[in-house]
């Protein structure tokens, strides 16, 4: 008899990886468990690195999953076909490179269940993603009231060393220059420690027409952001980009 299907999606973050995990160690021997990633080009490329660690420490393979209509995984590629960024509907690319990307495995691999890496602090995300999307997503962090930080913590007791954008001062696993933030916190550090990124997407952004940041209440094109604008702290930014997307909006 076929063991029923759950599918794990793996954002090269902490949390996804802890959350892949726990599924293995708890439903290994009864389902059938897969663990998935939908690279992106525009990510660290520290996160390929943090993906292979990630594998030998589960003991199983990370596949790859990545939508026929955008074979090279690229944010920007999306953005500028779409000729759009961000807005009040999340961002193309979280739609193109991993919803539609999931929806399209999914055609072929009917899962029973599906896992991410949704926290203890992020109910609300699991509510809106079980409404709007699966019926039938396991919160299995959530399950075990852990956060974010319980996270790292498991990682580094196992061993693992977290990927390089959180040593950077980034919040989350994202792509750098990720558009759904606007905050001028963020922005401005991707503007210190990425200056070539935030060039990108200052030209990019103010060529399409998507005012990226938000500063003083207005958003304005990231040209226009002041280099001494800040907004809250990095540590409670909450825009991690997952199948299911929606914007920060901070100032």
């Amino acid at each position: 008899m076929t063991k029923p299907l759950i599918a794990v999606w793996f954002s090269c973050g902490a949390a996804s990886a802890v959350a892949a995990k726990l599924t293995l160690d708890k439903y290994g021997e009864t389902h059938q468990v897969r663990i998935l990633n939908n690279p992106i080009k525009e990510e660290d490329e520290d996160n390929v690195r943090f993906l292979h660690d990630v594998e030998k420490w589960l003991g199983v393979k990370i596949e790859s999953v990545v939508n026929p209509e955008w074979p090279n995984a690229s944010a920007v590629e999306v953005w500028e076909h779409q000729q759009y960024m961000s807005g009040i509907a999340g961002a193309p690319c979280t739609r193109g490179l991993k919803k539609l990307a999931r929806q399209y495995w999914e055609k072929s691999n009917p899962a029973h269940s599906i896992v991410l890496g949704f926290t203890a602090e992020e109910k609300h995300r699991i509510e809106n993603f079980r409404k709007n999307e699966r019926h039938d997503l396991i919160s299995i962090l959530a399950d075990e009231n852990l956060n974010k930080g319980d996270c790292f913590k498991i990682l580094l007791e196992a061993g693992l060393t977290l990927p390089r954008v959180y040593r950077l001062g980034y919040p989350n696993g994202n792509c750098i220059g990720c558009v759904k933030a606007t905050s001028p916190t963020y922005w401005n550090h991707v503007r210190k420690v990425h200056p070539d990124v935030f060039e990108s997407r200052a030209e990019q952004s103010r060529r399409i027409g998507t005012r990226l940041v938000r500063h003083k209440g207005k958003r304005i094109f990231l040209d226009e952001l002041p280099v001494d604008a800040t907004g809250r702290p990095m540590k409670d930014m909450d825009f991690e980009c997952g199948i299911f997307c929606k914007p920060q909006d901070d100032d």
